[in-house]
């Protein structure tokens, strides 16, 4: 049975790479329009009073402030922000707490604020927990770039890989393909406080139960703390509470490492089917042995270094517009909703079949 669903899951992932691929190669980066050609509400109202001209060459300072520390995911996205330091000549670093607290973050980006840092690209725990501090930022004259936060309202901008609506979309395209359409699956959530991945988890019971009805969903939504041993423990308690459970789906990096070593360890890796956010480094060995059927990412080095760009281009006063790009790839031609969020085209999927393109 999981030979054959194999094949299917092959299948579906090689058809969202081509849509992928197709859509970050098909249009060519734009050219940034005339200033009397902007939409008028290109860029905030809130852009700080301080911003410089586009040929300015001061020195800026940039603060990446992570959900944790010590974790492949964010390591991976350090790897951006150092490039973008490397490759540019500003002062960007990264920093986090080592546990995902809300209330840590809030403590790090007053810190900041007191530092004085020119701009702050953040990654929230907590949208609604961080409204207040950015709030704060904003008005001391920092500029506040975010990424996985589309209800954010405290940014000059928020940075997306892709809209959430597809991404989850495509965990359940593939999952209910695995799982023929047929039986219990449940999710996972870094927090239930974690705009995207909640956002993942909606668009994917949406999707199934338009398109697969007689699959069920059970448990709601697992909390994972953002780390592995969590994701172990709990599925481990799921397949105990629901022995026929057969569908996973997981949203923080490490939750699918967490319920791969739960499915390995039990000998389930033919009754059951994973698919969940996370990168090869993370993933791989689970990949390898079959306990995880397919993940899907975006490249955290390249949404740090994209969260970086973008704050240095509002630093500089530079035009902001739909459709524009970023050097990083899969943020070119990005689409501007409300004058706030863009999208950009960079999520991959990925088997055991291709997971060595992807040595991160």
């Amino acid at each position: 049975m999981k030979k054959s669903a194999r094949k299917v899951l092959t299948l579906v992932a090689a058809s969202a790479m081509v849509l992928v691929m197709t859509a970050a190669c098909a249009a060519p980066a734009p050219s940034p329009p005339p200033a009397a050609q902007a939409p008028a509400d290109a860029a905030p109202a809130d852009t700080p009073t301080g911003a410089a001209g586009v040929n300015d060459d001061r020195v800026f300072t940039i603060a990446t402030v992570v959900k944790l520390t010590g974790v492949g995911w964010f390591d991976r996205m350090e790897e951006g922000v150092n490039r973008f330091a490397a490759e540019t000549g500003h002062d960007a670093f990264q920093t986090g707490h080592i546990t995902a607290d809300p209330a840590e973050q809030v403590r790090i980006i007053e810190d900041l604020i007191a530092q004085g840092v020119d701009a702050i690209a953040v990654v929230p725990n907590s949208t609604a927990s961080l409204e207040g501090v950015l709030a704060r930022a904003m008005d001391a004259g920092i500029v506040v770039i975010s990424h996985e936060a589309t209800d954010i309202q405290n940014a000059h901008f928020n940075i997306e890989a892709f809209t959430n609506e597809d991404y989850g979309a495509l965990f359940m395209r593939t999952l209910g393909e695995l799982m023929g359409g047929e039986g219990t699956y449940t999710a996972f959530v870094g927090s239930l406080t974690a705009t995207s991945h909640n956002e993942w988890v909606d668009a994917s019971i949406a999707y199934q139960e338009a398109n697969f009805p007689n699959m069920v969903n059970v448990a709601g939504r697992n909390e994972s703390a953002e780390d592995p041993v969590v994701a172990y423990n709990r599925t481990l308690e799921l397949l105990r509470t629901y022995p026929d459970l057969r569908g996973f789906q997981g949203s923080a990096g490490s939750d699918v490492a967490g319920i791969g070593r739960a499915i390995e360890e039990l000998g389930l890796v033919n009754e059951t089917f994973v698919v969940g956010t996370s990168i090869p480094s993370v993933a791989g060995q689970f990949l390898e042995s079959g306990a995880i059927d397919m993940i899907a990412f975006w490249d955290p080095a390249d949404a740090g270094f994209a969260m970086n760009e973008l704050a240095l281009r509002v630093l500089r006063g530079e035009e902001i517009y739909d459709g524009m790009s970023l050097t990083a790839a899969g943020y070119q031609n990005m689409t501007l909703v409300d004058g706030m969020f863009f999208f950009g085209n960079a999520s991959v999927a990925v088997t055991v079949d291709n997971m060595h393109e992807y040595p991160f």
